[in-house]
């Protein structure tokens, strides 16, 4: 049986500004907006190619403190390229970094241990890790 993540609930302060941040800045795929009541609005996004969406909303959400959520993680094959499409669309990206060693050898020297990290307008925390392949 496989067991899949397919939601995570990413607490935000501002619906529209954190929708925006995440479609239009990151290019997450707007899976739907759905306003429930004046109190109540779910908005799923998804990032290109992933099985699973983050949701951010108000009243149909878990009460959490906006910003709370860190080590998010998102996984691509090429970070150079990642890197230079987050920088090109306005988002605060560090530079490359080299977390740890790799313990055998790969295609390229940033598989498995190159990074960059950025957080939402609210302060949740990503990071974005090469795997241009698995063992």
């Amino acid at each position: 049986m496989n067991w899949t993540l397919e939601v995570v609930i990413v607490p935000v302060s501002d619906v529209d500004r954190a929708k925006e941040f995440y479609a239009d800045r990151l290019g997450f795929v707007v899976d739907h907006d759905t306003v429930i009541s004046d109190d109540a609005r779910l908005v799923q996004l998804t990032p290109p190619g992933s099985g699973c969406s983050v949701v951010i909303g108000r009243g149909a959400v878990p009460d959490m403190p906006p910003g709370s959520l860190k080590g998010l993680q998102l996984v691509v094959p090429d970070l150079r390229k990642a890197r230079a499409e987050l920088v090109d669309r306005g988002v605060e990206v560090s530079e490359i970094q080299v977390v740890g060693v790799n313990p055998r050898p790969v295609p390229d020297p940033l598989d498995n241990v190159g990074f960059v990290f950025f957080s939402d307008p609210d302060g949740n925390a990503w990071a974005v890790q090469q795997i241009s392949s698995r063992a």
